[in-house]
């Protein structure tokens, strides 16, 4: 949520609706992933690669890619044609990146950039082996690692969850298996995370949309995988139990929607002001499907990111809501597909702008579980090859379309 929507908020439901704990007790669940661990517990010795996408994922995509096997080989082409694979990509590191609600300096939309770049070069290594790619990946996190010291301005914990994401992919991937890069320049790497990232991520934002809150927890995850730390990572699982249930409504959770975790919004109409206006809950409805789908694809993408990075670690968080995330995937893949929305949802419109956001809970629900999730998965066809949002889902298609390898 924008700090201006926020103000809003707050004025609507009182002076105290930015104040508490971003965590909530949430359903602790019971996660049975490949050498599962016990629920909420870090595991012992990380696994790397590990943050969203698998060493044995990406063995798959490479044979995939060389047998020029769809729709692998079409979205490694449209991947290494971006100008995000260029051998010339130049960064642009900044030392405080200050980024103000739908605003800011040139330095959110190159710092973004930048991690997105550093991520698809580390991907054209991992599939082409040309240490090029990886040496430019290197160059972009050193420059921002030499360089950064802090965020600032109202969207600086959503800046840092979109950047930090990316960062954390780009670095695991290539430190797992690039011994160029190492020693001084990885300690320093990691030391950007801790102090320019993490305090960020990690913020409270309670009453803020959920989307915030998801994204902010799916870079923290990655973070606590690259950088091996346990507390973080229990961290991120406790915010996902309580968030994801609280953002994605199940007729289980009774009249209304479960109260944002930590929160000040609990009564019927500071629920309904908070889920723009939708006083009418059906399983799978989004605390920001009537704002627009483009927020409900982030969100889904990034729900998808902390159960993704967990399971490669051995804890299941997938299926401890498997069925909130499939009601919720069916749901808005059917609007975004074109059917026409009741007059009980959002007044009778919708805004279609979900992007290439899918494929990761598609993969796994589909692909590990053998659920059903026929209108997601016209809704992925219908995306392929997927892109990037330029924020913080990248080439997804290439990672995750049919790749449901083991941990």
């Amino acid at each position: 949520m924008h700090r201006r929507q926020k103000t809003l908020l707050a004025v609507l439901l009182g002076p105290a609706l930015l104040l508490g704990s971003a965590c909530g007790a949430g359903n602790s669940g019971t996660g049975t992933g490949a050498g599962a661990v016990p629920p909420g517990v870090a595991p012992e010795h990380f696994r790397h690669p590990g943050v969203v996408v698998g060493g044995a994922q990406l063995a798959a995509v490479r044979r995939h890619v060389a047998a020029g096997e769809e729709p692998w080989a079409s979205a490694y082409r449209a991947m290494i044609r971006s100008p995000y694979a260029s051998l010339s990509y130049t960064p642009h590191p900044a030392k405080v990146v200050a980024c103000a609600s739908n605003a800011g300096t040139d330095a959110c939309v190159a710092e973004r950039e930048d991690a997105i770049a550093a991520y698809t070069h580390a991907l054209a290594w991992s599939v082409s082996g040309e240490t090029a790619h990886a040496a430019k990946a290197v160059e972009i996190m050193d420059a921002w690692s030499e360089t950064v010291k802090e965020h600032t301005r109202d969207d600086a914990d959503l800046q840092t969850a979109w950047s930090g994401s990316s960062w954390a992919r780009a670095a695991e991937i290539v430190h797992s298996g690039y011994p160029a890069w190492g020693g001084p320049a990885v300690q320093r790497f990691k030391w950007m995370l801790r102090k320019a990232y993490l305090p960020d991520v990690t913020a409270a934002v309670p009453d803020y949309n959920g989307n915030w809150e998801l994204a902010m927890t799916d870079a923290a995850i990655g973070m606590a995988v690259f950088l091996e730390d346990r507390t973080v990572f229990e961290q991120a699982v406790r915010r996902y139990r309580a968030r994801v249930p609280a953002y994605f409504y199940l007729s289980s959770d009774g009249a209304r929607p479960k109260p944002p975790p930590g929160g000040t919004i609990d009564t019927p109409d500071e629920l309904a002001t908070y889920w723009f206006g939708q006083r009418t809950y059906a399983d799978g409805l989004g605390q920001e499907t009537c704002r627009n789908f483009m927020h409900i694809g982030y969100s889904l993408a990034a729900t998808a990111h902390i159960a993704e990075t967990a399971w490669h670690q051995g804890l299941d968080l997938y299926r401890e809501q498997a069925d909130r995330l499939r009601a919720a995937l069916e749901f808005h893949a059917r609007y975004q597909l074109g059917a026409t929305a009741p007059k009980w949802l959002c007044g009778g419109k919708v805004e279609r702008t979900m992007g290439p956001d899918v494929e990761v809970a598609l993969n796994h629900l589909e692909g590990r579980m053998g659920l059903k999730l026929p209108q997601t998965g016209k809704l992925a066809a219908s995306q392929r090859p997927g892109g990037t949002d330029d924020l913080f889902v990248a080439w997804e298609t290439l990672t995750h379309a049919r790749n449901p390898t083991p941990a």
